[in-house]
């Protein structure tokens, strides 16, 4: 269950596993998207999540709305107060009014056949809000005017808008239903650079003046840092780091997180980035293997003798980290790396 009152959303040692395909004669083996996460999410926070593709950021988001189908999908969701991942879709429709979500394309996630008022007006008419279409035609342009988009143009259609604009539009969509929760799904890796920082600073205003929460996705650290009040990092289904968005860029402790930043570029043509790179050896292990220890030794660069042979735990402090070298003041650093070690789902 939530933690307190203000828990809009909370996620509980979540798993998604999709089936792979097999040839005949081959057990039935599982991808393993998300493999058991935990983070809560409370009212007008914006929480992070970061990690390189394939990671398991989308899948968390889809699943966190209830949108994963054809998997298998272990643990607990909480929205505002109520369990949702056991929820068929029908039932789930009055929680959409609680949740919503901005997705990555702004091409492909509007309608090309409607007007965009009316694909701001849609959910409005959906759930019965705001009255008659007079009402929700005011609404649609107090919403149009807030994502700075003028009014006058609600009667043309998505193509006649550039990309940041019709992500703009899809925020407004999300906000028709006045939600307390939006997805954003890599909201904006699509858009332009300069266009990038005018929707980030649209959703922090939008925060400000309506409360929403966001859970905020994304493979830009330096978009993250700007826009989320904590960040969890993701390493193949797993949660390896969370903290306090200042704290953990300020003091990365998960090997994994310290090179994701010092793979970050620096606005600054003087620093020389190649000094403090760390470059990680190897390849990212795959999805439907089930590791003994941590997934992340064969690649790591402080990698311990254990560490192939003992699963690290999420820690429990505000600085949460997964790993051994924080679990055991004790050990011996100085004892040699070894080999990954993993056995096949089957």
């Amino acid at each position: 269950m939530p933690n307190s009152e203000n828990t809009i959303l909370s996620v509980n040692n979540l798993k998604v596993h999709f089936p792979s395909k097999r040839k005949f004669g081959q057990p039935k083996r599982w991808i393993r998207a998300v493999d058991g996460i935990d983070f809560d999410v409370q009212e007008g926070e914006t929480l992070g999540l970061v990690g390189e593709s394939g990671c398991g950021k989308s899948t968390t988001a889809r699943a966190i709305l209830n949108l994963i189908h054809r998997a298998k999908v272990e643990g607990t969701i909480h929205l505002n107060g109520t369990r949702i991942d056991n929820l068929s879709d029908r039932a789930m429709i009055p929680h959409r009014l609680t949740a919503q979500m901005v997705f990555q394309d702004p091409f492909a996630s509007l309608n090309p056949r409607m007007m965009v008022g009316n694909i701001i007006r849609e959910p409005m008419g959906n759930y019965k809000l705001f009255g008659d279409e007079t009402g929700r035609r005011l609404e649609v342009i107090r919403l149009l005017e807030l994502v700075g988009i003028n009014p006058q143009y609600m009667n043309r259609y998505p193509h006649e808008f550039s990309g940041g604009q019709r992500q703009r539009i899809g925020i407004a969509r999300a906000l028709a239903v006045q939600p307390k929760l939006i997805v954003c799904d890599e909201a904006v890796s699509a858009l332009d650079v300069s266009i990038q920082a005018q929707v980030i600073n649209l959703l922090m205003d939008l925060q400000q003046k309506l409360g929403v929460s966001y859970v905020f996705i994304a493979h830009d650290l330096a978009v993250v840092r700007h826009i989320a009040h904590r960040v969890g990092v993701m390493y193949l289904g797993k949660i390896v780091e969370l903290a306090d968005s200042k704290e953990l860029y300020d003091s990365p402790q998960h090997p994994y997180t310290t090179a994701l930043l010092s793979a970050a570029p620096v606005p600054d043509p003087t620093v020389d980035v190649r000094a403090n790179r760390i470059t990680l050896t190897g390849e990212v292990p795959s999805p439907d293997i089930e590791y003994v220890g941590c997934s992340f030794a064969a690649r790591c660069p402080q990698v311990l003798g254990h560490c192939a042979s003992t699963m690290p735990q999420l820690s429990t402090t505000d600085h949460q980290v997964s790993c051994l070298l924080y679990e055991d003041d004790n050990i011996d650093k100085s004892d040699p790396p070894k080999s990954n070690s993993a056995e096949v789902v089957v």
